[in-house]
């Protein structure tokens, strides 16, 4: 018994590595390339305890497993081949399906339009049939259309010539009236004419009046104010000179404190031949000037030796505010 127990183990473990070498083949695994492990197991088992199998059977069970490996791969392929045949199959019949729907759809687009032919047709004539209407209608109406229009012409025709006629007569009107108004503007111009003479001849006595009370009134005042100054003749008239031109001089504040002197060229009888500003303040010899022309007519005296000395004088024009 001791002895049968000393042989199991060694059967046991040269049973398990032959089988687990024709797992091995049976997976395809190669046995280039030994575990350590099993060929330590190998090596340490006792050589006497070892059990001699019989290498045929081992290399038919191999056989029979790469055969049943080699069916099952078969038997995939064909199982593979089938389904992509009957995947073939139904691509075919779904692309049949589309084409005969595609046909279908095809054939009702056609009677589609062969029905909006149809109406189209059907329209195109109604259409001409109704254009002929109104193309005769529109013919009956240009017919009325002319006639309205010959009246209408006539009728203008009548305006016009009545047009014209009342034209001439209102241009004769109007003649007349721009004679009326010729004659109207040239007796007004004559009664102005007669009017501004009248005017001019008050203007020269009233100035003259002026003038002859100027020079009276400047030598009121120049006897007063200046009642112990003795004047000569030439200072006097140069005084009353410059008061009628101060009298006429129309001043304003922008003049307070500026002057202008002037040149001025009298005849025998005081009338201003030349007035000529020589410096000054613009504005003052402005209004000196005016005030000069304005007098017209100056003081003299009539003593010719005065005359002399006045006839040709410069005078400074001072604006005098009170």
């Amino acid at each position: 018994m001791a002895g049968n127990s000393d042989l199991t183990v060694p059967v046991s473990i040269s049973a398990g590595i032959h089988i687990g070498f024709i797992v091995i083949l049976a997976l395809g695994i190669s046995f280039d390339d030994k575990p350590k492990q099993m060929q330590t197991a190998a090596a340490s088992a006792p050589a006497v305890q070892a059990i001699v199998i019989d290498q045929q059977k081992v290399n038919d069970r191999v056989e029979q497993l790469k055969k049943q490996k080699q069916d099952v791969a078969q038997q995939e392929k064909a199982r593979q081949a089938e389904l992509e045949r009957k995947a073939s199959e139904a691509r075919r019949e779904r692309e049949r399906e589309r084409e005969q729907e595609k046909i279908k759809t095809l054939e009702i687009q056609r009677k589609q339009k062969e029905q909006e032919t149809q109406k189209a047709n059907d329209a195109a004539k109604a259409a001409q049939a109704k254009q002929v209407l109104e193309k005769e209608r529109a013919d009956k109406a240009e017919v009325v259309r002319k006639q309205k229009e010959q009246e209408q012409k006539a009728s203008e025709d009548a305006a016009k010539k009545a047009a014209e006629k009342r034209k001439q007569e209102e241009a004769a009107a109007k003649k007349a009236q721009e004679e009326r108004q010729r004659a109207d503007d040239e007796r007004k111009r004559k009664e102005d004419a007669e009017r501004k003479r009248k005017a001019e001849a008050d203007t020269k006595a009233r100035q003259e009046r002026e003038m002859a009370e100027a020079m009276a009134a400047e030598q009121d005042s120049l006897s007063k104010t200046r009642n112990k100054q003795v004047l000569s003749e030439v200072d006097k008239y140069k005084a009353m000179i410059i008061a009628t031109i101060q009298r006429n001089l129309v001043v304003d504040e922008s003049m307070r404190g500026k002057s202008c002197r002037v040149f001025i060229r009298l005849a025998s009888d005081g009338f201003v031949t030349t007035s000529q500003t020589l410096d000054g303040d613009q504005v003052v010899c402005r209004a000196a000037k005016a005030s000069i022309n304005k007098a017209g007519r100056l003081p003299v005296s009539p003593e010719p030796a005065v005359y002399q000395q006045l006839k040709e004088i410069n005078l400074t024009v001072s604006p005098e505010f009170n």
